[in-house]
C-alpha cells in the first residue's frame, strides 16, 4: 500500500472503505449526510509530550495544546505542560500506574469518540512518544471504528530523553551496535521475552515500566549469560528537575534501588554505554563550574 501525505491518512482510509462498500445501516446514514457530518465531527490528536521537561515538548504539540478544547491526559504528562492548557478546555485525567487504573482503556476510547462526536478538537496527551508502549494502536482502532479523524504528533521517547539527561549514548561503535526497547509488562502469553537474545553483550537494552520487575529482569539476564558485574543504569523522573540516576551492576542494583527508594517513573538501561554516565556528568559539572 502506497500513499502520499498530501492528504490525511484518514481521508484515504475513508475513501478506500467507501470504495469497498458496506451493507450496514451506518453506510446509509453516511451516504445521505456525509458532508454535514464530517463538518460536525471533531478530530483527535494523539500527542506525545516527551519524557517530562517542558522544553522538550515539540512545537506542534505546543501549538495544539494552546488551542485545545478537550484534553484527555495521562499520569506522566508534566504539570508545567498541563499549565499550557487553556482554562476554557475540558480536562479528563485517565492516568494509569502499576495495578492502579483510574479509567479502563475501553472507557478512554469511548471518551475520545464521545467528545469528537460533539464536534470538539480532542487532544489525547501521553508521556514520551505515543507510538511506543502507549497503547496507541488500540485507540486508533476505536477511532477508526467510529469514523473519527485522527492525527499522530510524535514526541521524544523516554529512552532518548533519559539517556541524554544522564549524559550517555544509546549506541556505540565499539560496544553497542543496536538498541532494543522492551516493555517489562506484557498481556499475552505469546509475547514472552526472549531472554537469550536480550542477554547479548553487544547491545543496549532499555526497559520501560520495569521498576517492579527489576528482580526478574536482572535474574533473567544473568541466567542467560550476562555477567553479574554487567552495568545497569536506573533513571527516575528523567529530564525533570528531580531526576535521580543510579549506576550499578546486575547483581547489586535491586538492593541499591530499594535502599535509595527509587519510584516510578523509572527507566532501566542495560549495557556498556552506561559505564560512562557518572564520568560524563562529573566532567560536565566541572566544565560548567570553570566557565
Amino acid at each position: 500500500m502506497l500513499w502520499s501525505n498530501r492528504f490525511t491518512l484518514f481521508d484515504q482510509l475513508m475513501s478506500r472503505i467507501t470504495q469497498l462498500g458496506s451493507h450496514s445501516t451506518d453506510q446509509s446514514r453516511r451516504a445521505t449526510c456525509r458532508s454535514a457530518c464530517r463538518k460536525q465531527v471533531g478530530q483527535v490528536h494523539l500527542i506525545g509530550c516527551g519524557p517530562g521537561a517542558l522544553d522538550l515538548l515539540t512545537v506542534r504539540a505546543f501549538r495544539l495544546i494552546e488551542q485545545a478544547e478537550v484534553v484527555i491526559y495521562d499520569r506522566l504528562v508534566g504539570e508545567d505542560i498541563l499549565d499550557l492548557i487553556p482554562e476554557s478546555a475540558e480536562r479528563y485525567y485517565v492516568g494509569k500506574a502499576a495495578g492502579q487504573h483510574s479509567v479502563t482503556q475501553a472507557r478512554i476510547g469511548e471518551l475520545m469518540v464521545e467528545q469528537a462526536l460533539r464536534g470538539k478538537t480532542v487532544l489525547r496527551l501521553k508521556g514520551g512518544d505515543p507510538a511506543i508502549f502507549a497503547r496507541m494502536a488500540e485507540e486508533i482502532d476505536t477511532l477508526n471504528a467510529a469514523g473519527i479523524e485522527w492525527q499522530i504528533v510524535p514526541g521524544i521517547t523516554a529512552a532518548s530523553g533519559c539517556a541524554a539527561a544522564a549524559g550517555i549514548p544509546l549506541t556505540d561503535r565499539a560496544s553497542a551496535h543496536q538498541v532494543r526497547f522492551v516493555t517489562a509488562t506484557h498481556h499475552a502469553s505469546h509475547l514472552e521475552h526472549d531472554w537469550a537474545t536480550l542477554a547479548r553483550p553487544d547491545q543496549t537494552l532499555v526497559f520501560y515500566m520495569g521498576l517492579e520487575s527489576l528482580p526478574d529482569i536482572t535474574a533473567s539476564l544473568q541466567a542467560n549469560g550476562l555477567p553479574a558485574e554487567w552495568p545497569i543504569l536506573l533513571i527516575e523522573n528523567g529530564t525533570r528537575d528531580n531526576q535521580r540516576n543510579l549506576l550499578s551492576t546486575l547483581d547489586s542494583v535491586v538492593e541499591q534501588a530499594r535502599e535509595a527508594q527509587f519510584k516510578t517513573p523509572s527507566l532501566i538501561i542495560v549495557g556498556e554505554v552506561t559505564r560512562t554516565a557518572k564520568a560524563n556528568v562529573l566532567a560536565l559539572a566541572q566544565s560548567l563550574e570553570a566557565a
